[in-house]
């Protein structure tokens, strides 16, 4: 006997059914409407890469704990795709002539990372990715935290619903280079930062990093540090062209990405309920270097559809569903479902969706079975309806019922809708 397998997915995975889709769909139009309405212009790419491609400048922990790598046949080492910004960095660094400058890109890839499945946290997610290339003064960083603000009011949400926190890795290197931290416990210090909320041995875990001394006087200047010429400016930006009142400088945002080399950014869900990051980015001039290219100033951002599909649950904007189909036909016997057919043609033709119910059940059933999937509206079809070519169209949720001939079924359907 054939060994059963299970219906259950791939651990830290998800299966789409029709609702989740739409929530789905819902999060990538907006994110696509917002980032081109900011000029942003959408581009593709394999989920699979050289590992090479990670090592050194992505996360350590990333690279040694959570990558799906795997050797193929050819005996290349390949990495499911982690994170998308090497990515575009590679495609920038292969087209770098063909291009202008400023550059805008975004995708919404789905990557992957093996770790433990948890809230906010999957093993394959869906996420924005918008970058701009070219650009090294303050405004293009400004524009970045911009567009990440839209999508979040696009969403539904108030400001006083999340807040946008900055800090510069510029500085960070700054007090790095004052107090000798450099190398790989520069590395670790960052990483440590990076995770200081959640690390309950954090200051433990600093002090093994780099010092005692060091480790206090780190801290003692992060925290002596809320204001500098470059964040009054970035803020000043914010607040008088963009007008974000959300927008606040927090020393503690590091960010555990290697390639960072100046303003970091996270956004935080304000919510008791959900008080987490939901995402963030920052500046990175030095990433295309692996490739053997002259540096491109370049800053973006990574939205996930985890944690945004969380943030809009908590706070009760995830949008009711809607099934695509408008009108379901229900032919009553066999002998009226070709002028079904027909008609169901000719109404698609007129840009309605239309399914067909081919149960030949009793027209109660029928009905209740459109309910159930949410269809709005149906025409019941026997012998009557195609000698005369008048059909009723009942729209369920009210019980209303209007007659019509076959050619004003799509300007009624369009009129109910709006």
């Amino acid at each position: 006997m054939t060994k059963k397998v299970s219906t259950e997915s791939y651990k830290g995975v998800r299966d789409f059914y029709p609702k989740d889709q739409f929530i789905q769909r819902f999060l990538f139009e907006t994110m696509s409407r917002v980032a081109e309405a900011f000029g942003y212009e959408e581009y593709g790419a394999s989920l699979l890469e050289p590992s090479e491609l990670y090592e050194n400048k992505t996360s350590e922990e990333i690279v040694s704990e959570q990558t799906y790598m795997f050797t193929d046949r050819g005996e290349r080492k390949v990495t499911l795709r982690p994170e998308m910004t090497p990515t575009v960095a590679r495609l920038v660094a292969a087209k770098r002539r063909e291009f202008a400058f400023p550059l805008r890109l975004y995708s919404i890839p789905n990557v992957f990372r093996y770790e433990r499945p948890q809230r906010g946290r999957l093993r394959e997610h869906w996420q924005l990715n918008a970058d701009i290339f070219g650009v090294s003064e303050v405004e293009a960083e400004a524009e970045i935290i911009a567009l990440a603000h839209r999508i979040m009011t696009e969403f539904g949400a108030r400001e006083s619903d999340f807040e946008i926190r900055i800090n510069d890795r510029a500085l960070l290197s700054s007090i790095y280079e004052k107090l000798e931290i450099t190398g790989e416990k520069a590395r670790k210090a960052t990483r440590l930062l990076d995770k200081r909320e959640k690390d309950k041995n954090f200051k433990k875990e600093l002090v093994e990093a780099v010092g005692k001394d060091a480790a206090d006087k780190l801290e003692q200047a992060l925290e002596e540090t809320s204001s500098t010429a470059y964040f009054e400016q970035l803020i000043g930006i914010l607040r008088n062209a963009y007008s974000i009142r959300n927008a606040a400088v927090d020393t503690s945002i590091v960010r555990g990405f290697d390639y960072y080399t100046g303003m970091v950014f996270e956004v935080y869900d304000t919510s008791q309920e959900n008080k987490r990051s939901l995402f963030g980015g920052g500046r990175y001039d030095n990433l295309m270097e692996i490739f053997g290219s002259e540096p491109i100033p370049a800053v973006g951002f990574g939205m996930g559809d985890v944690t945004a599909r969380d943030f809009l649950e908590t706070h009760g904007l995830l949008p009711s569903y809607a099934p695509a189909t408008e009108l379901m036909l229900c032919p009553l016997s066999r002998d009226t479902l070709l002028e079904t057919l027909k008609l169901a043609q000719a109404l698609r033709s007129a840009d309605v969706t239309v399914a067909i119910n081919y149960s030949g059940r009793r027209v109660r059933d029928m009905i209740a079975q459109a309910d159930k999937m949410g269809i709005p509206f149906i025409i019941c079809i026997g012998e009557k309806e195609i000698d005369t070519g008048k059909y009723t169209i009942k729209h369920l949720e009210s019980g209303k019922e209007t007659t019509l001939s076959a050619d004003r079924i799509a300007d009624h359907l369009f009129s109910s809708a709006g």
